[in-house]
This record gives structure tokens, C-alpha cells and sequence, in this order.
């Protein structure tokens, strides 16, 4: 694999990662739970914390990701009809921006078609330059 294509190939890896991540937060983001510092004696699962990618460039090329919390994870809304509410009727919910999410969808959308390209532009390179050796 050439280098072009190493490089591409851990873009669309990093597409693929901030699709996956934002489609578990869009999924989870009505993942209520009771806020940290509440009693839960029935023990209710807590609120799901939304994950975020940050990518980074690596050393000769390409690109990696690493997956961390959202901060801060949880938003306290009011919901007495819950059954893990606190006294004062409050929960906590997702800190979860579907807009944002609908952007990273988009933008993991267009990286990995261009990355793609990349991949099958540099065959093309490399099986011209072998036609022409030949």
C-alpha cells in the first residue's frame, strides 16, 4: 500500500469512528437517568454520558482518533413524573446537540468519500505506472 493510500485509509477509518459515535449519541439522547448527586437507592442506571471524537494527526502522515466524554455529560431538566426524579423533580438528561450530531453524520459522510477517492485515485496511479513499465 502506498503511502497516499496508508494515509487515506486512516482518514476513513476516522470517518467511520465519528459516525459510529454520533450515531450512539442520537440514538441515546433521550437516556434519561437520575442526577449524580441524587439518592438511587432502586438503582436506575444513570444518564448516558455522549461520547466525542478528537482527531489528531500522526507522526509521517494520516490521522487518529481518540473517543471521550462529552463535558459536561448530563443537563439537569425538570421531570416529576419520573420515577428516579430528585425532590425537586429534576433528572438528568444527554448533553446531547442533535444538531451538532446531524454535522458530524455530514461531515464523516464527505471524509470518507474523499479518502475514498484517494484510495482509488492511487490505483489508478499505480496501474498506469505499471502499463507503462511494461
Amino acid at each position: 500500500m502506498s503511502i497516499a493510500s496508508s494515509i487515506a485509509v486512516s482518514g476513513m477509518n476516522v470517518a467511520a469512528l465519528r459516525l459510529q459515535v454520533s450515531a450512539d449519541n442520537v440514538a441515546n439522547a433521550l437516556s434519561d437517568g437520575p442526577l449524580p448527586s441524587s439518592k438511587n437507592a432502586a438503582n436506575i442506571p444513570s444518564a448516558y454520558i455522549p461520547l466525542r471524537v478528537d482527531q489528531i494527526d500522526t507522526v509521517g502522515g494520516g490521522t487518529s482518533a481518540t473517543v471521550g466524554a462529552v463535558s459536561p455529560s448530563y443537563m439537569p431538566i425538570f421531570d416529576p413524573t419520573a420515577p428516579y426524579a430528585n425532590g425537586n423533580g429534576m433528572v438528568a438528561t444527554p448533553n446531547v446537540d442533535l444538531a451538532s450530531e446531524i454535522i458530524q453524520q455530514i461531515l464523516a459522510r464527505y471524509t470518507f468519500a474523499a479518502n475514498a477517492q484517494v484510495v482509488r485515485v492511487d490505483m489508478q496511479m499505480a496501474a498506469t505506472l505499471f502499463n507503462i513499465t511494461l
